[in-house]
Parts: structure tokens; C-alpha cells; sequence
């Protein structure tokens, strides 16, 4: 039977030949795991994800250091939202959003609702766009974070980041940018965003890896979704998908 033409890319795109054989031995031989430093298979593995790290920031202009690799965009833009108002909630229990965002942004920002944090959804106008004027009325002295997506998943309708990037800088909010559909297709850089989040499924790479930035300078706080080993800087606790963030690298 013939399969039919897949126009679907936003969803998901094919893992690109070139990266299934980097990722292959690292399901084989070179299994190990990159948490285990008293041997070479270990050290092997914590050499790929390094390498990977390197590959990924150097996309995004980035520093390595600013980069957790993560299960993918939701996990990593449910570690930023909930991550950053937990940790900011002696300062101000407000969100600002917009209404078109990707499930992972809204039903985060709904569960904190749920909670006692007051969200604020903007609207977009005719032809999907946010208003920079708007976002900035929107702020208030508890606003401690602003999330915002770069590319929107079902319309490619793009929002003037850098614009907004300026406004919650001159206001000394923290701005979440869900690049995960722009990554790959447009150009990208975090200048200017405090934390940005990508997906390696979306550009040709495996399902099951993605990075959250998080800027270095100065120092932003996150408290963790998960606890355990404290991995990946103890903001993302639990053995990490080796093969996959090769694969995204």
C-alpha cells in the first residue's frame, strides 16, 4: 500500500539518516552511563553529551554551561514556568502569556493557577501577532515571568521577539521564549532571553531529547521539577538519553 505524502513537519520530522548513525553505538557498545566516572564507559558517554551540549549552544549562541537537556519542549517549558515561579514566589505570583501558546505553556500556566498564581493570556491581533504594547500594560511589580513563543506551531506566524526581549529587560522580568518551532527553520540566538526552550524531533533529530537555556548572567533561579541525582546541574534529575542527545547534537 502506498503511504500517503507527509506535509506534517511542525508535528514531527523524520530522523535524518546522517544522525541514526551517530546515535547507533550508543545504544551498543558504547552503552555506558554518562553519571558513571569510575569507568570508561561512563567517561565515553559523558564525552558524547558534552560534545552534544557544544553542538546545541552553538546553534542557539549560546554557552554550553546554560544548557539542560531534557525529555523534550514540554518537560523543559514546565521546568522553566513552574521552576521560576517557585522559586520567585516570595517576589510576585504573576504570569504573562498569550493566548496562542503551545498546550505546554497554557496548562502549565493553568496548574499554577490552580495554586494561587494570577496569569495573564493576551490576545494577538488579525493576523496572529502579539503586541509589544500590550505585554508591556500587561506587567505589573509581581510579574516574574513573561513566556512567549518565537514560532507559532499551527500558523508559522512569528512574534517580534527581540521587541519583546526589550521590553522585559527594561522592566527586569525574565523571558521564556518556546523556540521549538523556529529552531532549524529560522535563524536563533538567546541574546537578550533569560531562557529558551528547543526539540530535537523538530529538525530532524530523535523524539525524546530536548535543552532548556537558562541565562548564567546573572544567575537565574530555577527550583526543580524533579529530585533525585542531581543531574544536569540538580535541575534535571535522572539517567540521561544518551543516544538521543547525540542524536540531537
Amino acid at each position: 500500500m502506498r503511504r500517503p505524502v507527509y506535509l506534517d513537519y511542525n508535528a514531527t520530522t523524520p530522523v535524518d539518516p546522517r544522525v541514526l548513525e551517530r546515535m547507533l553505538p550508543y545504544f551498543t557498545e558504547r552503552f555506558g552511563n554518562p553519571a558513571s566516572k569510575g569507568h570508561t564507559y561512563g567517561l565515553e558517554a559523558e564525552a558524547a553529551v558534552e560534545v552534544a551540549r557544544e553542538q546545541v549552544a552553538a546553534l542557539l549562541g549560546a554557552d554550553p554551561d546554560s544548557l539542560i537537556f531534557t525529555s523534550g519542549a514540554t518537560e523543559a517549558l514546565n521546568l522553566a514556568i513552574k521552576g521560576v515561579a517557585e522559586a520567585s514566589r516570595h517576589r510576585g505570583q504573576h504570569i504573562v502569556t498569550v493566548q496562542t501558546e503551545h498546550a505546554a505553556v497554557l496548562e502549565a500556566c493553568r496548574a499554577l493557577e490552580r495554586r494561587g498564581w494570577q496569569v495573564t493570556y493576551l490576545p494577538v491581533d488579525a493576523q496572529g501577532r502579539l503586541d509589544p504594547d500590550a505585554l508591556e500594560t500587561a506587567l505589573t511589580p509581581q510579574t516574574v515571568l513573561v513566556a512567549v513563543m518565537w514560532a507559532n506551531n499551527e500558523t508559522g506566524v512569528l512574534h517580534p521577539i527581540e521587541e519583546v526581549a526589550r521590553r522585559t529587560q527594561a522592566h527586569g522580568v525574565p523571558l521564556l521564549v518556546d523556540a521549538t518551532q523556529a529552531v532549524g527553520k529560522i535563524p536563533v540566538s538567546v541574546e537578550g532571553i533569560d531562557l529558551l526552550v528547543c526539540s530535537a524531533h523538530k529538525f530532524y533529530g530523535p523524539k525524546g531529547a530536548g535543552v532548556l537555556y537558562v541565562r548564567r548572567r546573572p544567575p537565574l533561579r530555577l527550583v526543580p521539577l524533579l529530585d533525585g541525582g542531581g543531574h544536569e546541574q540538580g535541575l534535571r534529575s535522572g539517567t540521561l538519553n544518551v543516544p538521543a542527545i547525540v542524536g540531537m547534537g
